[in-house]
């Protein structure tokens, strides 16, 4: 495995705006932090999107994801605990090493999701959502935008790979996460 080297972090300040988002998914990734930016240690993004844009199930090999909801609903699945519904003013913390996976349960969602590094590896999943987005053409979500219109599964799951995330086969969805009603799996 490779540890990303990353210079000592500087301040700066950032918002959310089209030069700092990208679309994946159908949802809008605003970079507010990148590993880049703290030295690989941690990375916060606000994440704005509706059901139907939401990811397959899938595990961080190298980082602790925590999810604090601004507006809207979600729904949370992490390996055999009990579904978390976390509605805006709370905040739900996924385990690095722990499958997850969530719905949005309103017509839309704005949350912050702050990524935090765990031993020697630098966070990867903002660096996966860089590659695999495309920049953001504006700041409001593709109205029928879904996540299958806008992914190989085959490039997300060897670039997921290489950032620290491994997305679960239909298999290990039923095996780690036994609570979590579905979704139609990337990997066989």
């Amino acid at each position: 495995m490779t540890q990303t080297k990353l210079a000592l972090p500087v301040a700066y300040k950032r918002g959310s705006t089209l030069e700092s988002t990208t679309l994946y998914k159908g949802g809008l990734f605003s970079f507010l932090v990148k590993g880049e930016d703290s030295g690989g240690r941690d990375a916060m993004i606000e994440y704005r999107a509706k059901p139907g844009n939401e990811p397959p199930p899938y595990m961080n090999e190298w980082e602790h994801e925590t999810y604090y909801v601004l507006e809207g609903v979600m729904e949370f699945y992490c390996g055999d605990s009990e579904v978390m519904v976390v509605t805006a003013g709370e905040m739900v913390f996924l385990p690095q090493g722990k499958a997850h996976a969530f719905y949005i349960r309103s017509p839309q969602v704005r949350a912050l999701i702050l990524v935090q590094a765990v031993g020697e590896h630098a966070v990867g999943l903002d660096r996966h959502l860089m590659a695999m987005g495309t920049p953001a053409s504006g700041m409001d979500l593709p109205t029928d935008a879904v996540t299958d219109e806008f992914i190989d599964p085959g490039d997300s799951i060897r670039v997921g790979a290489a950032n620290g995330i491994h997305f679960l086969s239909s298999a290990e969805n039923t095996q780690e996460l036994p609570h979590y009603p579905g979704f139609n799996s990337w990997v066989s």
